[in-house]
Order: C-alpha cells, then sequence, then structure tokens
C-alpha cells in the first residue's frame, strides 16, 4: 500500500490580502502621481501661508507703533468687559444681601457723540438699552475680571442671574415699574452664591446657584448699574457686517436694601469698578456714582460686565479671532477636492477602473481604502497648516496692535484638528462625488456647487439674513463652523455671522457635512457593485 503525504505549508499570514495591503496599494497610486502630491504641498503652503502673510492690523500701517489694549481676563479665561457703579460693603464670611429695585431708567448718546446725564438735552436722548443692568452683586473684588454673581434687572429681558461674565440665566420675565417692582436677594456660603427673586418680597424663588474659583475670605457685595454700548445693526443680511455704537447709561433705584453678615453698622460707599478699561466711544460720562437719601438709593453706571466678542461691537478696539487667519482654507480645500475627486475619475477615464476591480473584487472596501489615504493626506497636512496660521498669524496680528480673542488650548485644539477633519471630510464627498459621476469635471463642478457656493452665499449676504443662515445649516457648507472658536452670547448684542459666528455650532455643523459625506459614499459603494468594470449599470 502506497501512502499519499501532504506537503507542509505554513499558514497564509493574517491580513496579507486583507485591508491593510489595500491601503499600501492605494497609497502607492496617490504618491507616485507627482502633480497630486505636488498640489496637496501647494494647497498646504497656501493654507499656512495666506494666513500668516494676510494679519489682522488694529490700528493704520500696523507695526511697532500698535498698542494692544489692556483687556480684563475672567475666570474661565475669556476678554471680558468689567466696569460698572458699585455702591458696597465688605462681606468677610458667609451672608446675604437682598434689595428691593424699583425703576430703571437710562440715556442713549446719539451718533457717538457722548457729554453725560448732565450734558444738553439736545446730546442725549432718554432710552434704555436692552441689556442695561441694576441690581445686587458678589463679587471677589473690585478688580476687573474677578469671579462674581448678580442679580439684576435689565432692560428688556426681565430679572437675570449672571456669573462669572459668560454664565446667564433667566428670572422672572417682564417689564420693571414703580408698580410692580422686583425683589432681588443673594446669598452666599462658602464659595457658593444662591439667586433668588421675588415680585412681592414675600414669596422667593431660587433662579440658580453658582459655584465661583477662588471665592475665600472678604468679598464686596452691594447695588450696582452699568449699561453697555447701544449696538444699532444696520445690515440687511446674514453675512453682511455692520452696525453703529454708541454710549449709554443706566440709572437703577433701589430701597430696602438690607446686608446681613457684614461689617456691624458698616456704611455704603461708592466706587467705579473699572473705569480705566470702561468701553466708552467718547469722553467718559460725567454724573456716575450713588446717591443716597434715607433708606433709597441711585446708582448710575455705564460700562458692561459681560464678555468681549468677536467683531469689536462691544469694544472701542479693535478685536480679532484666531480664524481671522484661515482664509487659505477655502482656497486649499479648492484644490483638495480637486485630488480627491480626480483619485477615481482618472481610473475611469483611463480605462484602469477594470485592473482595480479586478485586483480588489470587493468594491465597497477598495472605495474605503481610497477614502481613508485621501482623508488621512488631507487631515494630516490641512491640520499642520492650520496649526501654523493660528499660532504664527496671530502672534503677527497681536504685533500689529489688534487684540486676540484669547480660547483655551482645547478651543485651540479644536479648530486645528477640527479643520484639518473638515477637510479630510471634504474630500471624501468629493471621492464619493466623483464614484458617481466618474468624470472630473463634472464631479468637481458638483462638489464646488455643493460646498463652495452655500458658503459664498451664506458669507457674502446674496440673499435675505434668513435665507442665508438655512443655507449655512443644510447645505454641506455648515462644516465651515468648526473653525468657530469664540462663541456667541445671547446677553451680548452683536454682529453674530460669518466668519466669526456660523448657524450651527462646530460640531453640529461637521456633523451635516459628515452625513453628506456618508451618503454620498454610500450611493458611490451601492453603484459601484451594479456596474460593470467599465462603469455600465
Amino acid at each position: 500500500m502506497t501512502a499519499t503525504i501532504t506537503p507542509y505549508r505554513p499558514p497564509q499570514q493574517a491580513g496579507r490580502d486583507g485591508f491593510a495591503q489595500l491601503l499600501h496599494a492605494e497609497w502607492t497610486k496617490f504618491r507616485t502621481l507627482r502633480g497630486w502630491v505636488i498640489a496637496v504641498v501647494i494647497a498646504t503652503l497656501l493654507i499656512g501661508g495666506v494666513g500668516v502673510l494676510l494679519p489682522r492690523g488694529g490700528c493704520p500701517g500696523g507695526g511697532g507703533g500698535c498698542v494692544v489694549p489692556h483687556v480684563p481676563i475672567g475666570p474661565g479665561g475669556a476678554a471680558v468687559n468689567d466696569s460698572y457703579s458699585l455702591a458696597g460693603q465688605p462681606l468677610p464670611g458667609d451672608g446675604s444681601i437682598t434689595a428691593r429695585v424699583t425703576s430703571l431708567t437710562g440715556l442713549i448718546a446719539p451718533d457717538q457723540n457722548f457729554v453725560g446725564p448732565n450734558g444738553p438735552s439736545n446730546t442725549l436722548s432718554p432710552g434704555l438699552v436692552p441689556w442695561a443692568k441694576a441690581g445686587i452683586i458678589i463679587t471677589a473684588s473690585t478688580r476687573p475680571g474677578s469671579a462674581y454673581a448678580a442679580m439684576m434687572v435689565t432692560g428688556s429681558h426681565g430679572v437675570r442671574m449672571q456669573y462669572d461674565y459668560t454664565s446667564d440665566i433667566a428670572g422672572l420675565p417682564g417689564s420693571l415699574s414703580v408698580a410692580s417692582p422686583r425683589w432681588l436677594r443673594l446669598t452666599r456660603s462658602g464659595d457658593v452664591i444662591t439667586g433668588y427673586d421675588s415680585a412681592d418680597g414675600r414669596h422667593w424663588t431660587e433662579v440658580g446657584t453658582a459655584t465661583l474659583a477662588g471665592l475665600t475670605g472678604t468679598v464686596r457685595a452691594g447695588m450696582f448699574a452699568t449699561s453697555p454700548l447701544n449696538f444699532t445693526p444696520n445690515f440687511p443680511t446674514y453675512g453682511e457686517p455692520g452696525g453703529s455704537v454708541s454710549d449709554s447709561v443706566a440709572t437703577g433705584a433701589f430701597a430696602d436694601a438690607d446686608l446681613r453678615g457684614g461689617t456691624p453698622g458698616g456704611r455704603w460707599t461708592g466706587q467705579q469698578v473699572g473705569a480705566e478699561d470702561a468701553n466708552y466711544n467718547g469722553a467718559p460720562p460725567s454724573g456716575l456714582g450713588f446717591r443716597q437719601a434715607g433708606g433709597r438709593f441711585r446708582v448710575t453706571g455705564s460700562g458692561d460686565i459681560g464678555p468681549v466678542v468677536a467683531g469689536g461691537v462691544n469694544t472701542n478696539y479693535v478685536t480679532g479671532t484666531i480664524e481671522d487667519h484661515m482664509f487659505g482654507v477655502f482656497i486649499g480645500l479648492l484644490i483638495m477636492i480637486v485630488i480627491a475627486a480626480m483619485f477615481i475619475t482618472v481610473e475611469y477615464r483611463r480605462g484602469l477602473i477594470a485592473t482595480t476591480l479586478a485586483a480588489s473584487p470587493r468594491r465597497g472596501r477598495m472605495l474605503a481604502a481610497k477614502a481613508v489615504v485621501i482623508g488621512l493626506v488631507t487631515f494630516v497636512l490641512g491640520s499642520a497648516a492650520v496649526a501654523v496660521c493660528v499660532i504664527a498669524g496671530s502672534q503677527i496680528t497681536h504685533a500689529a496692535g489688534t487684540y486676540v480673542l484669547p480660547v483655551s488650548w482645547l478651543t485651540e485644539a479644536r479648530v486645528i484638528l477640527g479643520t484639518g477633519a473638515m477637510l479630510a471630510v471634504a474630500s471624501a464627498l468629493a471621492l464619493g462625488i466623483g464614484t458617481v459621476l466618474r468624470r472630473s469635471v463634472v464631479a468637481v463642478a458638483a462638489v464646488i456647487v455643493a460646498i463652495v457656493l452655500p458658503y459664498i452665499i451664506g458669507v457674502t449676504g446674496i440673499l435675505s439674513a434668513t435665507a442665508s443662515e438655512w443655507v449655512l445649516r443644510v447645505t454641506p457648507a455648515a462644516g465651515f463652523a468648526i473653525e468657530q472658536s469664540v462663541p456667541q452670547y445671547q446677553q451680548v448684542l452683536g454682529h453674530y455671522g460669518p466668519p466669526d459666528y456660523f448657524a450651527l455650532g462646530p460640531w453640529s455643523g461637521l456633523a451635516v457635512l459628515c452625513a453628506y459625506a456618508a451618503v454620498a459614499l454610500g450611493l458611490a459603494t451601492w453603484l459601484l457593485r451594479r456596474r460593470d468594470a467599465g462603469g455600465a449599470a
């Protein structure tokens, strides 16, 4: 009997014909086409170079003669306005302050010609800015930028509890009048401040609680008033900047002021907090401070307690953001979507798609490998270029006299890596559309119509404000929102439009772009499986 011996064969290495090998093959295709590599490098240089070479100057001519203004920084690291009139007393430990606000009146200076409450009657007009404020406050100190919590009556937004400049909680709605006053109360327990309001002084409602970092020892408690710059927009569309600002003054009338936990027999003393940093457009207003008659007080103030927003609408100095230096991203995106579309369409044009599909019968996996390769290339190079824009560009602009609004390192990383991700996802979208249409010119035109055209419409304000805003919500151009570094604050009036602000939040906007890319790649995969190697259905 003859035995048949089967020769030993070593087991096949795992992943030998797997996705990693497919990635290597697609990467080899990309890097061996010198024109594509050069184009991507040029796009990267444009993103970084334009951002560095086009700084935003804060004074005519820029250069060494420009001085960046001193701006207070709040507890959360944001640039803030912190100027108001205070009638206060020390509060060495736990305690509370209660007061009844009986009226809130104001004056607005037209045409930026501010004289003050005692100026000529034809110079000032009676009026109340929507976010004029009068109320009670507990603050760590009177140094601008200190941690604080306040209960206040506003010009048009009812009672609010605000703390640490960026936080805002709604209280009792409605207008203030002599017949309908508002009772306000703040209690301190260590570093925890709780705010209450009441319509009758007997039934109290808790509005909110704030934990203020560093609120130890003796703090300052009292009554305050302030009124921010009056911002009047004059732009009809979402993307068109414009507006005028003028100074304003607010006067709050208080009664039944009661400080518990303070020094027995302590007296109320007045102070102008942050007067040297106040953002007056003209001369500092006169008549500020407080007056006491028996148990009643009148506090008159001008300025604001709140965050600085982009565009300089609530400052008297030019402000910038880290994304001001990212105009080159738009140019680089155009080049990258062309390369991404050609990554597949050139194989149809040259008849190489049959070879590619024969080597990788699992067509969806082949398309995924192409998407990963083009996505990684654009993400890595795009992120590196944006990092140069943000870091070097901001330093150059700062030296030119513009105050660049500070952001946390997490926000800076999100802008840099998020913009790189936006470029990668846009490239994947172009790849998917290129697979569907199979022709380079048609595919690139389609991607431009999908991403670039909506962005131009939204930023330039060709349509109405509402229509432009929706264009940047529902089209792939929403992905540009990932570049936004400074949040929008409802308690600060301003021009909240692109390129500093977008209709959607950063991650929401990027998610819209991701959804379009997923649909495009899904449709491309389905068509790849239905078509023959030549592309016919």
